[in-house]
């Protein structure tokens, strides 16, 4: 049994918030983006946030390190958009390998720094600019942008790296279309069985809107059993919706699964400029709510939240004990 699997068992633990949130705090230019070595690369690279642990890696470490003193006990790598797949659109699917092993050994680093408590580096992986199951051209239904053999390979590249470079667990989020997940997820399980390795998985999907369901289609329970064939850590969901909108989703896979459910809503909806404005003591309380109704095993923050929020969801999270489920004879 992983270190993380018994500390699971004893305490709520907790996730950290936004990454994009805070590197968007730096205010960085293409310049910084390039740093030295990209300086003359012929494409305009500004946006790719997950260079920046290849060419601003003190601050990428500075945000790993501000979500742990907050309290968090994992933070997830920068690696969001780091397949081929996703680096695509700056032209440097050669260096995917390298991004995820660096970010993966950068967030390890500042995990070792603290020695408090078992801190645990998360595989951060995204679910491409592509989907599998749908067509992106309305005239012609058939077509795909990519299959599923294509994210298998670039899933297991990126796997691959994440392992070598010191992740504790893999974090497959943000899920709007499950048959990329399952391709993410056959990739995981091939490395694992090659390697003999029983690295924990975290599964984490996205309901788009108050239909309750994914982009793809599923209700809550369908994306449950489409994934369920998989030994996983924990499954849950992120993104799209703020706690309190995602709350009756979090209840419905309470009640379906025996599994460690995961949440890491946004502070909030977007205003008009697409900000979020849940402050960290508002996001507080509707947490509050979901411990206080045994929903969850870890909990977090994604878009728009900071060590701000963080903080003050662990605190809250220490004062309750992590859901249990009732195995019926």
């Amino acid at each position: 049994m992983s270190k993380i699997q018994e500390e699971i068992k004893n305490r709520i633990l907790v996730l950290d918030g936004a990454m994009g949130t805070m590197l968007q705090r730096y205010k960085f230019e293409e310049e910084d983006f390039r740093g030295e070595r990209f300086k003359d690369f012929p494409h305009p690279l500004k946006g790719n946030n997950d260079l920046l642990s290849l060419t601003q890696p003190e601050a990428v470490k500075e945000v790993h390190r501000l979500y742990f003193q907050a309290g968090a006990d994992i933070v997830e790598t920068n690696t969001f958009s780091g397949t081929t797949i996703g680096m695509a659109d700056y032209h440097m699917e050669d260096l995917v390998y390298e991004l995820n092993f660096q970010s993966a050994k950068i967030a390890r680093e500042v995990a070792d720094e603290f020695t408090d408590k078992p801190r645990f580096v998360a595989g951060s992986i995204g679910p491409t600019n592509r989907t599998a199951s749908m067509s992106p051209d309305v005239n012609d239904p058939g077509f795909r942008a990519v299959t599923f053999d294509d994210l298998k390979v670039a899933y297991r590249q990126q796997v691959e790296a994440l392992i070598d470079g010191g992740c504790d667990l893999l974090l497959v989020e943000t899920i709007f279309d499950t048959l990329n997940a399952k391709a993410a997820l056959f990739a995981i399980e091939e490395v694992k069985e090659e390697r003999n390795l029983d690295i924990p998985v975290m599964v984490s999907g996205t309901i788009t809107d108050a239909s309750g369901r994914t982009l793809s289609g599923q209700t809550v329970e369908a994306f449950l059993i489409s994934i369920s064939h998989i030994p996983l850590l924990s499954v849950g969901f992120n993104c799209a919706l703020g706690a309190d909108q995602l709350k009756p989703y979090l209840k419905e896979l309470a009640h379906n699964t025996q599994l460690n459910i995961s949440a890491h809503p946004n502070a909030g909806l977007p205003n008009a400029f697409g900000q979020y404005d849940q402050t960290p003591e508002e996001m507080q309380e509707l947490i509050r709510e979901y411990l206080q109704e045994n929903l969850i095993n870890i909990i977090g923050g994604c878009c728009g939240t900071t060590p701000d929020h963080i903080k003050l969801i662990a605190q809250v999270a220490k004062e309750f004990k992590p859901r249990t489920v009732e195995v019926v004879a």
